[in-house]
């Protein structure tokens, strides 16, 4: 395969980049972690693909020398704080989050001093800054654990994703304090296409990840983590869904279940909007150089890792 990018591809003419990242994995003990949230054809490549959670248990566990994560920014932090030995490279350092972006630490310090003694439960949607200001992360696949495990009448704020905050509160019946953020991809999501969408299709199932608004959720059959969005599908005998997320896991939930049909839920505007702009910076050609440049390369502060490190650690005991 040739690629294209928007660089100079003087580089790679003749390159069958497939082949080249394959080599070039083998070459430098590296392992390649991309989320589902991946264009299709860097998914193909992955050794691990996951949602948050997964990707910093197989960061926790790998043994490679070298980390290439195919996800955003954030993410691989968490890959660096858990790994400091290791080289960790991006395909692009400026896939960032919208999330992580919202939640400034120096706000988050200033937010957390109004309620002393509370304790700040942080999305893993944010900075190492802002992790190191935190008592405990949680990823969307086990929050509602890391809420519950938070003792009855212990004052809970909750950083940085609004909507996420507000499920928790539904499920749990915690009465949270919660930081006005929320993902660009998330909200963009329109009800009133939705319901169109149930009317032409009305056997299909709705499925959508607790980032979305609370309209979204009140009309869906199943609310989890990308991950437990997949494994609904597997489980649940329908054979049409509608998925309320981020376009990109349809990849995998076809590749898993060709005999299934997934529908990709609609944003308001006429745009390409389900799909994260972050997330989509990643491409073929990037992730070639990252592999054999070894860059960009992402690297933390001794002391910023350690005080990061200390409420993943508390996150990966409960679940």
């Amino acid at each position: 395969m040739t690629a294209s990018d928007t660089s100079s591809n003087e580089d790679l003419i003749g390159l069958d980049l497939y082949a080249e990242i394959r080599r070039l994995k083998v070459e430098r003990n590296a392992i390649l972690l991309a989320h589902y949230y991946q264009q299709g054809e860097i998914q193909d490549l992955a050794d691990v693909i996951g949602d948050s959670l997964q990707l910093a248990r197989a960061a926790q566990k790998t043994q490679a020398d070298v980390i290439v994560f195919a996800g955003v920014h954030f993410m691989a932090e968490v890959a660096k704080i858990l790994n400091p030995e290791r080289i960790v490279v991006v395909p692009d350092m400026a896939a960032g989050c919208s999330l992580a972006d919202g939640c400034p630490a120096g706000e988050l310090r200033q937010w957390k001093a109004k309620y002393p003694g509370s304790v700040v439960v942080s999305y893993i949607n944010c900075s190492a800054e802002v992790k190191a200001e935190s008592d405990i992360i949680c990823t969307s696949s086990n929050a509602e654990a890391v809420i519950r495990s938070v003792p009855e009448g212990q004052q809970i704020l909750f950083a940085p994703d609004k909507n996420l905050g507000r499920y928790l509160v539904k499920k749990t019946g915690r009465d949270m304090v919660l930081w006005q953020g929320s993902c660009i991809v998330h909200e963009t999501f329109s009800l009133r296409k939705l319901v169109e969408l149930q009317q032409r299709h009305p056997k299909a199932k709705v499925i959508a990840h607790p980032e979305c608004e609370e309209a979204i959720l009140d009309r869906t059959d199943f609310i989890g983590s990308t991950a437990a969005l997949i494994q609904f599908a597997e489980r649940d005998p329908s054979e049409e869904f509608i998925v309320v997320t981020e376009s990109g896991i349809l990849h995998e939930m076809t590749r898993r279940m060709p005999h299934k049909t997934f529908i990709a839920a609609p944003p308001e505007a006429n745009c390409n909007c389900n799909e994260c702009p972050f997330m989509r910076l990643n491409t073929l050609p990037k992730l070639y150089r990252a592999l054999r440049d070894l860059s960009p390369r992402l690297e933390m502060p001794e002391p910023l890792r350690l005080r990061a490190k200390a409420p993943i650690d508390r996150m990966l005991t409960i679940v």
